[in-house]
């Protein structure tokens, strides 16, 4: 039998249909894992074994009888604890949400995971309310990197991206409102994607409003492509949803960049220092792009850069998020986050609608590159995994997360979809994410960019240290 933590979605999916290991197989392998990692990554806030081994027995029982009940039949999942996940408390990296209550609904993207039959392993670990790009909080502690634990998972998502590096299921939800997929999908070495926005539905709505998308982490393209195809899709209980889909993504995966006309900015026409090794990894796998037969033009969007109106919105939404806690529950937040929602309810109306006003003015400007380009190529991060357990590199002069992240929260703010991909490794053995940006509603070629790279040996990296055994 084939070692089944290192095996894709895919891949167990043709397992199960050849009869070579059930889903209970791969259940108990994903589960060990997990139990594994934890005490070293932090990854999970609550690993649930009897029901998904209950899930996971249920599935094997319909692929004995040849009737799976869906795309995603048997495949072990993990939910970042931002997202409903029926059956148990969904706390949001924060000791003021009560753990008590009926806790019956699914968020739209769980509940169409588990129509079709996916298996949950568990939460995964947030900041406070997902706020900021690393993940710890003062609920659940620390998560730590795969290739490194004295470094950062990065954030919000990092928990979803440190269990699937690490082989605790292949699949993983995240959210992502100013990077928290990407982020740590390029610190951990997977394939993280936001989607456009609405085009996975959300609810509850996020405080943090239109910026907030959620999405899958992978460990490749084509995995991704697979849970599009079951979280896409509209919900009522979220009227800013799009509509169907129009077409499979992984029927979009098929085809070549031959022709494809790729931006690639570097460094946002110098706006941004990026690490030399971050630098050479990103411009070798756009090389190849170039070989491959797409028409690479070294062009940076005109992105002045939008952090101020950025942070009135994300502020903002954290103020909002928080408004209702009383003094001493205030006290037990995470003090950057205390600090910002301060900053946020000092911001008047007319100060976000300034801010969305500059939103739309960016959006406007990335409609117009994209009539000249198809895709945007830029580093995921102009750096790799730093330390762990603080907000910003040490010695780097930043006050907020979002002060190393320029490459990825402007993206948010036009709706964008961005996806990052593991394109190698620094001299310390970290990995390097390359982040490809399309159009609005072109989730397609932002798939199929980076499944090109996978196939030809552009993207992926090798598994962490602890990918064989404890870290």
């Amino acid at each position: 039998m084939p070692e089944l933590v290192e095996l894709t979605a895919v891949q167990l999916l043709d397992g199960y249909r050849k009869g070579e290991f059930s889903p209970v197989d791969a259940t108990r392998a994903a589960l060990r894992r997990a139990v594994e990692i934890q005490r070293a990554v932090n990854a999970f806030v609550r690993i649930d074994a009897d029901a998904a081994l209950a899930r996971a027995a249920r599935s094997a029982d319909r692929w004995r009888r040849g009737e799976p009940a869906g795309l995603l039949d048997g495949v072990p999942v993990s939910v970042k604890d931002i997202l409903l996940l029926r059956g148990g408390p969904t706390l949001r990296g924060s000791r003021t949400v009560d753990p008590q209550g009926s806790w019956d609904e699914d968020a739209p993207s769980v509940a169409r995971l588990r129509e079709h039959g996916a298996v949950f392993l568990g939460k995964t670990t947030t900041p406070e309310f997902g706020w900021k790009g690393v993940t710890d909080s003062p609920l659940s502690g620390v998560t730590r990197n795969p290739y490194d634990v004295t470094r950062t998972a990065g954030g919000s998502s990092g928990g979803s991206a440190a269990a699937v590096a690490l082989g605790a299921g292949p699949l993983a939800l995240g959210t992502d409102g100013g990077g928290s997929v990407r982020i740590p999908a390029a610190f951990c070495g997977i394939f993280g994607l936001k989607p456009t926005y609405g085009r996975v539905p959300l609810y509850p709505a996020s405080a943090f409003g239109t910026l907030s998308h959620v999405g899958p982490m992978t460990r490749d393209a084509a995995d991704a492509a697979l849970m599009m195809d079951v979280i896409s899709g509209p919900d009522a209980r979220d009227w800013s949803a799009l509509g169907s889909v129009d077409g499979s993504f992984v029927e979009a995966l098929e085809g070549d960049v031959r022709g494809l006309r790729v931006a690639y900015s570097p460094s946002l026409g110098g706006q941004v220092a990026v690490q030399p090794a971050v630098a050479a990894a990103v411009r070798r796998a756009v090389e190849r792009l170039a070989g491959l037969g797409a028409y690479v033009t070294e062009a940076d969007p005109d992105l002045t850069d939008p952090v101020e109106a950025f942070h009135v919105l994300w502020f903002g939404g954290a103020a909002r998020v928080t408004q209702r806690l009383g003094p001493r529950q205030r006290e037990s937040l995470d003090p950057g986050l205390r600090e910002i929602c301060a900053r946020g309810a000092r911001s008047s109306a007319l100060d976000y609608l300034a801010a969305v006003d500059v939103r739309m003015e960016l959006g406007r400007r990335m409609g117009r590159f994209h009539e000249s380009y198809d895709v945007l190529v830029t580093p995921t991060l102009p750096l790799t995994a730093f330390a762990a357990g603080v907000e910003v590199p040490p010695g780097s002069g930043h006050r907020r997360w979002t002060g190393w992240t320029p490459f990825t929260y402007p993206f948010n703010m036009t709706q964008q979809p961005a996806a990052s991909v593991p394109v190698g490794t620094d001299g310390d053995g970290l990995p390097v994410g390359l982040q490809i940006v399309a159009a609005r509603h072109r989730d397609d070629l932002v798939l199929r960019t980076a499944h090109v790279l996978y196939e030809t040996g552009a993207a992926g990296v090798a598994p962490p240290p602890g990918f064989q055994g404890r870290p």
